[in-house]
C-alpha cells in the first residue's frame, strides 16, 4: 500500500495534491483496496461548489457504496470523465490516471485541517 508524502489526507481516505488554488482529489490506495473491485463513480458537475466534507459524488465496488467527499471548499473546475467508462483506474493508479475531481479552492486554510501522510499512516494502523 502507497501513502506519498506529498500529498494531504482526509480521514474519510481522500487525498489532496496541492497546486497553487486547484488541487487535484482522489481516493487513497488503501481505501481503494479495502473497496475491492470498483465498478461506478458518480462524478458532481464542472462549476459545482462544495463546503468542505460535503459530499461530492459516490463510488460503488462490488462490496459496497461509499460517499465521496471534498477535503476543501471550493468549485468543480474539472472531473475525470474517464473514470464513467473505466473507474477500475482507480484501483490500478489510485494517485495517477484515478483521479477523480480538481477544485478551485475557495480557503487555502481548510488545509490545516487535513492530515499530512504521517497522520495519515497512524489513521490507518501503518
Amino acid at each position: 500500500m502507497e501513502i506519498r508524502e506529498n500529498l494531504h489526507y482526509t480521514k474519510e481516505h481522500e487525498w489532496i495534491l496541492v497546486d497553487g488554488d486547484i488541487a487535484t482529489v482522489g481516493i487513497t490506495d488503501y481505501a481503494q483496496q479495502e473497496l475491492g473491485d470498483i465498478v461506478f463513480v458518480e462524478l458532481p458537475e464542472v462549476g459545482s461548489e462544495f463546503t468542505s466534507m460535503e459530499s461530492f459524488g459516490v463510488i460503488e465496488a462490488v462490496k459496497t457504496v461509499a460517499d465521496l467527499f471534498a477535503p476543501v471548499s471550493g468549485k468543480i473546475v474539472d472531473v475525470n470523465n474517464v473514470l464513467i467508462d473505466r473507474p477500475d483506474l482507480i484501483n490500478s493508479d489510485a494517485y495517477g490516471e484515478g483521479w477523480i475531481i480538481k477544485i478551485e479552492m475557495s480557503n487555502n486554510e481548510e488545509l490545516n485541517q487535513l492530515l499530512d501522510a504521517a497522520g495519515y499512516k497512524s489513521l490507518i494502523g501503518d
